[in-house]
C-alpha cells in the first residue's frame, strides 16, 4: 500500500526557524528598549527644561533684590530698567528667547544674535501679555502654529503706583525633541546594525550546533537494508554530541538486530531445507498399497519431525540469547545447582556418571539457562563417547571465576576445530546439528562468560563454562 506524500513540503528549515525567532525577539526587545529610552528621554528633557525656567526665576529675583542698575549705580528704581538689565544680560541657547513686557506690551527682546525670536510669533505674544499681569510665577506650555514652548513669566512690580512688567523666559521644546529624535535615529541604525549582526552570528553558530541533526539526516539518507556499517561523526560534548551518540548506538542495535535476522533466517532455509527434502522424497517414493512401506516411511517422518522441532527450538534458544530478557538471574547455590544437573544427565544415556568436584558458594546467575547448557555439554559427551564410559560432572570456584564442567572419554576434539565447533552449524565428527555448543557458548555470553575446551584426540574432553563470580547482593 503506498502513502500520499504531503502536499506541502516544508519551506523554512530548523536553522531559519531558529534565526527567525532570535532575530525577531532581538529586535522586539530592541524596540522596547528604543521606545523606553526615547520616553525616558523625553521625561528628562521635560525635567530639565523645566529645572532651567526654575532657576531663570531664581536668578531673575537675585538680580531684582541684589543688583544694581548700571546706568545709575544704586538699586533699580522701577520695572523697566530691571527687565532692561535682565534681558540684555540672559545667556540663551538657540532654543531659548526672552521678552520683556512693561505696561501691556513687548518692550525688550533677545539680542539679534538670537535665533529664537519670540516677538514674531503673534500667538505666542498675545499669551503672554495676558499673562504678565499675574501676581505669581507662571510657568507652562503652549503650542502655536509655529511651535511647541516651554515657557516662564515673572512678574515684577514695585509697588502701587508704578509701572508693572514681566519677564518671559521660553524653551522651543520641539527643537529639544529634535536632537532626542536624532538620538532615537541613531539608536535605530545601531539596532538595524546590530539584528545583522546577530543574524550572521546566530546563522553560523546554529549551523554548528545542528551539525549532528545534519550528519544525522545524511546518515540516515545513506543507511539501506544491506549498509547499516555508516556511523555519524561525534564531536564535543553538548547534547546535540550526546544525542549524535545515542543515534549511533541505536544503528549498532539495529545493525545487531538486523544481523542476527539475517542469521537466523540464513540458518534456518540451510537446516530446515535439508529435513524437509528428505520427507518430500520419501513421501513421493512411498508406495500407498504397500502396509509396510507406509509404515516405514511413517517411522522415518516422524523421526524427521522430530529432528526439526528440535532444530527449531535450538534456533529459538540462539536468537532469544540476543535479547535483554533472555537472562533472568538470581542468587544460586552452585552445589545444589551440580547435584541437580548430575541427576538429570544420568538420563541422557547409559554411562558411568560421576561427580568430579562440588563448589560451595552461591552467586548470581540464571540457574535455568545455566542448567539448559550443561546439559547440552552432557547431551553432547553422550554422543560423542561409547557406552558404559565415564562421564564426569563438577563445579568450582577459583580466581578466573566459576567453572561448570562435563568430561567425557569420547572421540576427542581436534585442537585445530576448537573455535569452529562453538559456531553455529559447525558439526564435529558424531554429525548432529551443530548448534549445541553455539547454544552454550551463548549462554556463557550472556553471563559475560566464555567456554573452554580441554581435549585429547581419542581419549575424551573437558568442555568448561567460566562464569564471572557475582556474589548474592553484587550489582
Amino acid at each position: 500500500m503506498s502513502h500520499p506524500r504531503p502536499l506541502l513540503r516544508p519551506v523554512w528549515s530548523v536553522r531559519a526557524r531558529v534565526i527567525s525567532a532570535v532575530v525577531i525577539l532581538t529586535g522586539i526587545a530592541l524596540l522596547m528598549s528604543g521606545v523606553l529610552v526615547y520616553n525616558r528621554g523625553h521625561a528628562l528633557t521635560e525635567e530639565r527644561v523645566a529645572a532651567d525656567l526654575g532657576r531663570v526665576a531664581d536668578e531673575f529675583r537675585t538680580l531684582a533684590t541684589e543688583g544694581l542698575d548700571p546706568q545709575t549705580g544704586a538699586a533699580f528704581a522701577g520695572a523697566e530698567p530691571l527687565l532692561r538689565v535682565a534681558v540684555q544680560r540672559a545667556v540663551l541657547a538657540s532654543s531659548e528667547g526672552v521678552l520683556g513686557i512693561v505696561d501691556g506690551r513687548v518692550r525688550w527682546a533677545a539680542q539679534d544674535a538670537v535665533e529664537l525670536r519670540l516677538e514674531d510669533d503673534h500667538d505666542f505674544s498675545q499669551a503672554m501679555l495676558g499673562l504678565a499681569g499675574s501676581p505669581t510665577i507662571v510657568q507652562g506650555s503652549l503650542s502655536t502654529p509655529l511651535r511647541d514652548y516651554r515657557y516662564l513669566v515673572v512678574p515684577v512690580s514695585f509697588g502701587e503706583g508704578e509701572v508693572g512688567g514681566a519677564l518671559v523666559r521660553a524653551v522651543d521644546f520641539g527643537a529639544e525633541e529634535r536632537l532626542l529624535g536624532e538620538v532615537s535615529r541613531s539608536f535605530l541604525l545601531v539596532a538595524a546594525g546590530s539584528l545583522l549582526l546577530v543574524g550572521l552570528l546566530i546563522w553560523l553558530l546554529v549551523g554548528r550546533l545542528l551539525e549532528p541533526i545534519t550528519w544525522m539526516r545524511r546518515t540516515a539518507a545513506e543507511i539501506s537494508e544491506t549498509d547499516l556499517a555508516t556511523r555519524i561523526p561525534v564531536r564535543g560534548s553538548d547534547d546535540l554530541s550526546a544525542l549524535g551518540t545515542t543515534f549511533n548506538g541505536m544503528l549498532d542495535r539495529l545493525e545487531g538486530a538486523v544481523g542476527a535476522q539475517r542469521a537466523l533466517l540464513d540458518d534456518v532455509g540451510h537446516e530446515l531445507r535439508t529435513p524437509l527434502t528428505i520427507m518430500r522424497g520419501h513421501l513421493e517414493l512411498m508406495d500407498p498399497a504397500d502396509p509396510e512401506d507406509v509404515d516405514a516411511t511413517r517411522t522415518l517422518l516422524v523421526d524427521e519431525v522430530d529432528r526439526m522441532r528440535r532444530l527449531v527450538d535450538d534456533l529459538l534458544a540462539l536468537a532469544k540469547a540476543e535479547r535483554a530478557e533472555f537472562m533472568q538471574p538470581a542468587a544460586t547455590d552452585v552445589a545444589r545447582l551440580t547435584d541437580e544437573t548430575l541427576a538429570k544427565a544420568a538420563a541422557l544415556g547409559p554411562r558411568r556418571w560421576v561427580l568430579d568436584n562440588l563448589a560451595e558458594a552461591e552467586v548470581v546467575l540464571d540457574p535455568q539457562r545455566v542448567a539448559q547448557a550443561w546439559l547440552q555439554l552432557a547431551a553432547n559427551a553422550v554422543r560423542f563417547s561409547a557406552e558404559g564410559s565415564e562421564i564426569g560432572v563438577g563445579s568450582r570456584v577459583d580466581q578466573d571465576g566459576l567453572h561448570l564442567w562435563v568430561r567425557d572419554q569420547g572421540v576427542g576434539i581436534e585442537e585445530a576445530d576448537r573455535e569452529r565447533v562453538l559456531q553455529r552449524f559447525e558439526r564435529g565428527t558424531g554429525g548432529g546439528s551443530g548448534l549445541g555448543l553455539a547454544i552454550v557458548a551463548a549462554i556463557a555470553a550472556a553471563h559475560s562468560g566464555r567456554v573452554a575446551i580441554e581435549s585429547v584426540p581419542g581419549m575424551g574432553s573437558r568442555i568448561s563454562m567460566v562464569l564471572p563470580v557475582r556474589e548474592t547482593g553484587e550489582r
